[in-house]
């Protein structure tokens, strides 16, 4: 009787099995190797000297004096700062040469030159629903660069539109997580928050693009704003709520200011109020301190009464 396997955890192990991880190569300093391509020249001088003495055997040393030159030369390569080269045999992953100068290899190994140096991406504006369903407009910039070279040439094909690809599909992720903006701040908004969505959007991309053997080391963004379809609406709830927010101040502190009023009158016995003159003292406070315009003082001659 067969075990059964579950498809997914068999999957899984393939892809941990076929994933690769860089390891330092084989390869050594050019320079020393350089002299020996210099003693190669030399024994090419010294058989041109011997074949006029010693025949067939001055020959033989030519042909071998040119075949280890060949052999020392096509060895050579170099590396620049931030560069490193992937070595491979017959498509063998052999390691990877991070040493800058010049070098050498086996010349039956191949070599695959790959940057190493920090990208700076700024990705195209996204259109995303956020977390309310409005639609937002997104841009991020992006640094990364290449901290593993065996996954980057070998587990994914082209690895520079990989993280191209993914981070879009990380800001339309964290776009949809959040609102663009809550007036009742008890949210984390788009706009209000935008070092923590970062952040958030910073470790989304990394896990997507570990894959690539790439390290992000800074997701910042740049460009966030309504959708230009619902843009002057979405102004329009926002005056509406900032009308309404200072309506609301002016009013708290206009109660504020008239029962402090009443209070000092009370208390310094400038007057004595029933609860109807307090009313209409109260709302000619009120109409005073909440207008927009400049009152027009009434004079009454006669009592409240008449």
């Amino acid at each position: 009787m067969t075990d059964m396997v579950n498809p997914g955890e068999d999957s899984g192990q393939r892809r941990e099995m076929t994933a690769s991880s860089e390891r330092e190569s084989t390869t050594v300093s050019g320079y020393g190797m350089l002299l020996v391509l210099l003693l190669t020249v030399a024994a090419m001088v010294m058989s041109i000297f011997i074949i006029d003495r010693m025949g067939e055997i001055g020959i033989f040393a030519m042909g071998v004096s040119i075949f280890a030159f060949s052999f020392v030369a096509i060895g050579f390569y170099f590396l620049n700062p931030n560069q490193a080269a992937a070595i491979q045999l017959f498509g063998e992953y052999k390691g990877t040469d991070r040493n800058t100068g010049l070098r050498w290899r086996w010349p039956w190994l191949t070599r695959q030159k790959i940057s190493a140096r920090v990208h700076n991406v700024t990705s195209e504006t996204v259109k995303v629903n956020d977390l309310r369903g409005n639609p937002v407009e997104i841009a991020t910039n992006v640094v990364w660069r290449v901290s593993d070279t065996a996954k980057a040439l070998f587990d994914v094909e082209k690895y520079e539109e990989f993280v191209d690809i993914q981070i879009e599909s990380a800001i339309r992720v964290i776009g949809g997580r959040f609102p663009y903006d809550d007036f009742e701040h008890d949210q984390t908004t788009l706009r209000g928050d935008t070092g923590e969505v970062s952040d958030q959007l910073e470790e989304q991309l990394q896990e997507r693009v570990a894959a690539a053997g790439v390290t992000i080391d800074e997701c910042r963004l740049t460009h966030l704003a309504y959708a230009p379809e619902i843009a002057h609406a979405m102004l329009k709830r926002q005056q509406a709520d900032a009308v309404v927010a200072a309506r609301q101040r002016i009013v708290e502190g206009a109660v504020g200011m008239v029962e402090t009023a009443i209070d000092m009158l009370s208390e310094k016995d400038v007057v004595n109020l029933d609860d109807e003159r307090k009313a209409s003292m109260v709302s000619n406070l009120m109409v005073v301190l909440c207008g927009e315009r400049d009152t027009q003082p009434v004079v009454n001659t006669g009592s409240l009464y008449q």
